[in-house]
């Protein structure tokens, strides 16, 4: 990667789940004087900070943070919003910016471009979501694999949402998420002025780290923000519901399954999450720069692009 010479040119750190993402990007604030923001669907709701793995008091001393916590769990927040919350920052940035998050999606539309895709009638979504929770996945891909081929070829068929999602767009407008893609506007940013990091740890360290994470989130107080959101009465069915480990321990407080059980059923979907995510990165990011931990100083390695 070549140095990038503008001394505000944005820094983006990717990665899977329980990477060291967060750790690493304060740092480079701290060492740039920069301005951390959040690049993660989950980390946008008030009501999860510690499932979540938001930022803690702590942290947010250290450097300034932006974009974290600032959307109502009741709130269908979307990458669309995202990028019109980013753009104000990236025209008049405050500071370095260094942008991080696990959610590929969020990064790849700002430095690729997003499809202006009309809102989905309620209708619609309320079909889908029907199916998905009678457990009808496989009747939405084969709806794509015969009226949207390509995305059916390309998409993630482990994720229920990114399926769901796909079929709502066809269904609502009649194309194909590809085809919305091809008429897709330019970037808010130019992928070339920029640092673009993944950052990659070692697949059975990343296992330990994500075990270990949920552990302290529940000595932190994970199982009290979820009963929180439970006493709230919000639709299961929003994205803040769904965010990884909330469905386990609100199963946990419903009484029906203990807390060893939800807590293994969270690790275990986190892992595989992980994996997905992984995927994901290499096949969409295979231009950034990579970076084990284990083998380098990511620190000292996007230093040296700046």
């Amino acid at each position: 990667m070549s140095p990038v010479p503008d001394r505000l040119s944005p820094v983006l750190i990717a990665g899977p789940t329980a990477s060291g993402k967060s750790e690493l990007a304060l740092r480079l604030a701290e060492r740039l004087g920069g301005v951390v923001v959040n690049a993660d669907a989950a980390q946008v709701y008030d009501c999860w900070r510690v499932l979540t793995a938001r930022p803690s008091p702590e942290d947010l001393a250290r450097a300034p943070h932006l974009l974290y916590g600032h959307v109502p769990g009741a709130t269908r927040y979307s990458v669309g919003a995202w990028l019109r919350d980013l753009a104000p920052l990236l025209a008049d940035p405050p500071g370095r910016l260094i942008i991080t998050g696990g959610t590929g999606l969020y990064l790849s539309a700002l430095t690729e471009g997003l499809a202006e895709i009309p809102p989905i009638p309620e209708r619609i979504r309320a079909l889908s979501q029907q199916r998905i929770d009678a457990g009808a996945v496989a009747d939405l891909l084969a709806d794509l694999a015969r009226e949207d081929p390509e995305t059916h070829s390309r998409i993630d068929r482990a994720n229920p949402a990114r399926i769901q999602r796909a079929w709502e767009v066809l269904r609502a407008t009649g194309r194909g998420i590809g085809a919305w893609h091809r008429d897709t506007a330019a970037p808010l940013l130019d992928p070339a002025a920029c640092v673009r990091i993944v950052l990659m740890p070692e697949r059975s360290l990343l296992g330990k780290r994500i075990e270990h994470r949920f552990h302290l989130m529940l000595e932190q107080g994970a199982l009290e923000e979820a009963r929180d959101f439970a006493a709230r009465g919000l639709d299961p069915a929003l994205p803040a519901a769904r965010v990884l480990g909330a469905p386990d321990l609100l199963a946990h407080l419903r009484g029906e399954v203990t807390l060893t059980e939800a807590t293994a059923s969270a690790v275990i979907g986190t892992r595989q999450f992980a994996k997905r995510q992984r995927s994901w990165f290499r096949g969409r990011m295979a231009d950034w720069r990579w970076i084990d931990p284990l083998a380098e100083d990511p620190l000292a390695a996007i230093c040296k692009c700046i």
